[in-house]
């Protein structure tokens, strides 16, 4: 291999890693909404060269998680009320979808799967670990879509999802009990898609991902 070929890997290699160690960071909200940063920055914080950032960084506005300015810097982009309710309106109509797919549905496998993210959900907010509790959080809605056998659902969602994850982050943050009652709401929705009532997953569904969304009001 040519050694021009072994720098071009290289570089791939190293966008990818800048791009997922940039939005990781984003996402924790170690950089926060509205903070501007700047490529020197980034390139003292991750050791790496300006290329690779600059690779990052544009993917990172086509998604939507930054804005560059020139000659300002780089903005981390808030969410938009505008953004959060429009996520929540599409999540709202596939997950009501989703949960008419799989009540009564689940195998013992698939139970078994929730039931041990269930327990995972349990040590996080027991620990008070909001990221960790966040990410378990969205496992459960997403293999939930997984189970409905729609390619095309689990796709969306999964598009999605980081955002989600941000908007999921910040209501984890803002009230002090969340992890808690998001806990029981979960173990709730999964009884009654055990029991096969559509009826009752669905209003605990719409109830839960209401309140998510009206968080964001208060």
């Amino acid at each position: 291999m040519s050694l021009d070929r072994l720098s071009n890997r290289s570089n791939i290699l190293l966008k990818d890693k800048a791009y997922m160690e940039i939005k990781e960071l984003i996402l924790n909200e170690e950089f926060k909404p509205s903070q501007f940063l700047s490529e020197k920055v980034l390139i003292d914080l991750l050791g790496m060269s300006k290329t690779p950032i600059k690779s990052a960084l544009d993917r990172l506005e086509t998604e939507g998680f930054i804005t560059v300015w020139p000659k300002q810097g780089i903005l981390v982009n808030e969410l938009s009320i505008t953004k959060i309710k429009d996520i929540y309106e599409l999540r709202m109509a596939l997950e009501l979808l989703v949960c008419q797919k799989v009540a009564g549905k689940l195998t013992e496998l698939q139970c078994e799967e929730i039931e041990e993210n269930l327990r995972l959900q349990a040590k996080f907010a027991h620990d008070n670990n909001e990221i960790g509790y966040t990410k378990a959080d969205a496992d459960f809605h997403l293999l939930l879509c997984k189970y409905s056998m729609n390619d095309e659902i689990l796709q969306i969602m999964s598009n999605y999802q980081e955002h989600l994850y941000r908007s999921a982050l910040q209501v984890m943050r803002r009230i002090s009990d969340r992890m808690v009652t998001s806990l029981e709401e979960h173990r709730n929705i999964y009884q009654e898609i055990k029991k096969g009532n559509t009826e009752n997953v669905e209003k605990l569904i719409k109830e839960h991902l209401t309140f998510g969304l009206k968080a964001h009001y208060t």
